[in-house]
């Protein structure tokens, strides 16, 4: 009897993770029908890794207001385990992109402020470890808000252990840190970036004479990330910064599931070079290796010129292969399943 483990991520605005892995199970019953089949919907830790983590552990849910990147009111949601002790949340539910329209994008203004008080409603709820995805932000202070938020609430200096999923190495500042790199795509002009750029320096700066960093930290791999909020967390909540993947991996215990598997099956909506940075198949084409079990790559789009992947994985498909209709059509959630099904029914 063989054992088959799919470990897909979202087919982004496409079909969620749970969606892929679904359809994939579909066509590896119908090729090889006594199949032990186990499901693993995967996030690299950014937006969506409480949904995720949702989806693989009981967890309880919790929702509060905060304050939103515009200091505007925010509702939010977080999980905490079923024993009370960890908490998971995403910081772009507080302080993301996606809540401030178009129009009013603006990294001058926007704060971490209600980052910080999610933290602090967990701290106050129990909680000893927090686990926090930093993808997706609107914001470009350094962690300012957040530090300023968990003064206020007296969390400042809490006993939580912060692990924080995060995939840029950038450093706080200058030409390749937080404001150069990413707050463009937030909002900002040229010249705000400089002026950025100068506030990320000066807040290093405050936090270094408070005794609270070494002026090293600024250029730690990933102190830039989420709008340089990864500095903050490094300095003020002495935080370890982990690939998401690899924290999706272990909430998952990956490592035990694909122990005595027969064959590994990942994917996502386009795979290219940059999935070899650290995205979801990347991270499991790694466990895979090291446990030496085969693995394939379907994906619904596939960019493979360097013919790195093809080196990489035991089979690279896209699950569209002779289906010429448009790419609107192709995106379509019902016609995605069936072409999954599909495609792994035939491989099989």
């Amino acid at each position: 009897m063989k054992k088959v483990v799919l470990a897909f991520d979202s087919f982004k605005g496409c079909i969620t993770a749970q969606e892929a892995c679904e359809a994939c199970a579909q066509g590896v019953r119908e090729a090889w029908q006594d199949a032990v089949v186990v499901q693993i919907p995967l996030s690299d830790g950014g937006e969506g890794l409480v949904k995720c983590v949702r989806q693989m552990l009981p967890t309880m849910s919790v929702a509060i207001e905060v304050h939103g990147p515009l200091m505007d009111r925010a509702k939010v949601e977080y999980a905490i385990s079923a024993d009370g002790k960890t908490a998971y949340m995403e910081m772009a539910a507080a302080s993301g992109l996606t809540l401030v329209p178009q129009e009013r994008r603006d990294p001058m203004k926007t704060t971490t402020y209600g980052v910080g008080e999610m933290i602090a409603d967990a701290v106050k709820r129990g909680c000893q470890t927090i686990v926090m995805g930093i993808g997706g932000s609107a914001t470009c202070d350094g962690g300012r808000g957040m530090v300023e938020a968990l003064r206020d609430c007296r969390c400042l200096d809490m006993k939580c252990q912060m692990i924080v999923a995060c995939d840029v190495n950038n450093p706080l500042f200058g030409k390749n840190g937080a404001a150069y790199v990413f707050a463009p795509q937030k909002g900002a002009t040229p010249k705000q970036v400089a002026l950025l750029d100068e506030q990320l320096r000066a807040f290093a700066k405050e936090t270094e004479q408070a005794g609270r960093a070494t002026p090293e930290l600024a250029f730690s791999p990933g102190a830039g990330a989420a709008g340089g909020l990864g500095y903050a967390l490094l300095a003020y909540l002495n935080a370890e910064l982990h690939s998401g993947i690899d924290i999706m991996l272990d909430i998952a215990d990956f490592d035990a599931a694909i122990k005595d598997a027969d064959l590994v099956i990942t994917g996502e909506g386009k795979s290219d070079e940059q999935t070899l940075m650290g995205k979801v198949p990347h991270g499991v084409l790694k466990r895979c290796k090291k446990a030496n079990v085969p693995v394939w790559l379907l994906s619904g789009m596939i960019d493979d010129a360097t013919g790195r992947l093809s080196e990489s994985f035991d089979v690279v498909r896209s699950i569209n292969e002779g289906d010429n209709r448009p790419l609107s059509v192709l995106m379509q959630p019902d016609v995605a399943k069936h072409n999954i099904k599909r495609k792994v029914r035939e491989l099989l």
